[in-house]
C-alpha cells in the first residue's frame, strides 16, 4: 500500500504552524505535505525495513560525529522545502552553516531548508516512481546528493546535483563524494 493523498483544499489550508500542530497531535502517523498544499499518510513500515534505515542513520550520525561538518537526521525529521513541501527523508545531513543560520524556532519546526543529502529507502508499501519523483524534487529544491535504495531489488540511483542519476546493482558501499568527505555507507548488513 502506497501513501494515501488527502486533499483538504480548499476547504482547509493548513498554515505551516498548523500543519505542524497536526504532525504533532498525530504522533502515530507519518505525514508530508506536498508543495500544492495535498497531505501525504505514509503508511508504518515493517520492522526489516525500520532495521535497515537504523543502519543507514547509524553510519551516517557516527561519521558526522567524527566529521562534524554538518547536522544528520533521521526519518523522524521533517524539513520545508523552498517549492512549499514538506519532506521527511529516511536519513538526511544539512551542512553546519546552513543549521547555524536557522533560528532556534526554525531548528524546532520543520525548518524552511532542504538537506544537502537524502536517502530514500523504499519498504514494500512505497511506489518506486514516486520516489524517484521525491528524489528530483530534493534535487530541483536545493540537495546536492542523494541515494535512492530499493532493499528488494538491491538497486541503488544516485541523484547529484545537475547531473544524470547513476543506477547500481547491488553495490557493497556508496561513497559520499565532496558532499559527505570521508562518508561510506556499508551496504553489506542492509542487503
Amino acid at each position: 500500500m502506497d501513501a494515501i493523498t488527502l486533499n483538504l483544499n480548499p476547504v482547509i489550508l493548513l498554515t505551516d504552524e498548523q500543519f505542524f500542530q497536526l504532525c504533532q497531535i498525530n504522533e502515530l502517523i507519518r505525514f508530508e505535505r506536498n508543495a500544492d498544499g495535498t497531505l501525504l499518510l505514509m503508511p508504518l513500515v515493517g520492522g526489516l525495513t525500520s532495521n535497515c534505515n537504523a543502519n543507514i542513520t547509524a553510519q551516517l550520525g557516527l561519521w558526522n560525529r567524527d566529521e562534524s561538518l554538518g547536522v544528520a537526521f533521521s526519518s523522524s525529521t521533517g524539513f520545508t522545502l523552498p517549492n512549499g513541501a514538506v519532506r521527511s527523508p529516511n536519513a538526511s545531513w544539512l551542512r553546519r552553516d546552513k543549521w547555524d543560520n536557522l533560528t532556534q524556532k526554525q531548528k524546532e519546526r520543520f525548518a524552511l531548508v532542504c538537506p544537502d543529502f537524502v536517502v530514500e529507502l523504499r519498504s514494500d508499501s512505497d511506489s518506486w516512481q514516486r520516489l524517484q519523483k521525491k528524489m528530483q524534487e530534493y534535487l530541483d529544491n536545493g540537495s546536492r546528493l542523494g541515494w535512492l535504495i530499493d532493499l528488494e531489488t538491491k538497486r541503488v540511483e544516485i541523484y547529484r546535483h545537475k547531473q544524470d542519476v547513476e543506477i547500481l546493482q547491488s553495490p557493497a558501499s556508496l561513497l559520499g563524494e565532496d558532499i559527505l568527505p570521508g562518508f561510506v555507507l556499508n551496504l553489506k548488513g542492509i542487503w
